[in-house]
């Protein structure tokens, strides 16, 4: 077999009907949209609409809602404060707060607070202070000689 003898199965594909060609094409005239309406214009769609039936996304049960007064937390992982202790764009002998870890810019903006999680190695001693931080990641940094403690945010007024 060769590329240009490859072919489709026999009925497998079919020429587009062109619409709008004459009364000899079978779709002349209206196109096949029957006389005037909304549905014979162009550029109309009735979304959702299922000829008077209660439409699927009516029937369908409302689930959840979205608390007003979350928190957003900034989610910054081990790994990636390491590599940048690595790279010497962070002080692992200073206090690294959350304003030095967005000066560095390994995190864009605060919002709510930074919270650190335990993905990737952590092996420098260095002492962390953040708003939120998971069980993992507390206990990674005090293995690696260092302290993460987890500062209340500053109420906001």
């Amino acid at each position: 077999m060769k590329l240009n003898e490859l072919r489709d199965n026999e009925g497998a594909t079919q020429r587009k009907k062109r619409i709008g060609r004459g009364p000899g094409s079978g779709k002349g005239k209206t196109g096949g949209r029957g006389i005037k309406g909304q549905k014979s214009r162009s550029g109309v769609a009735i979304k959702g609409y299922e000829g008077g039936q209660m439409p699927l996304y009516q029937r369908l049960p409302k689930r959840g809602f979205n608390k007003p007064n979350r928190k957003a937390y900034a989610v910054v992982n081990l790994g990636l404060i390491q590599k940048f202790i690595d790279d010497g764009k962070i002080d692992a002998k200073a206090d690294i707060t959350e304003d030095a870890l967005v000066a560095s810019g390994l995190v864009r903006r605060k919002k709510d607070g930074i919270r650190v999680l335990a993905k990737g190695d952590f092996t420098a001693k260095a002492n962390i202070s953040v708003t939120g931080a998971s069980k993992g990641a507390v206990e990674a940094v005090e293995k690696a000689g260092g302290s993460l403690t987890v500062t209340t945010p500053a109420a906001a007024e």
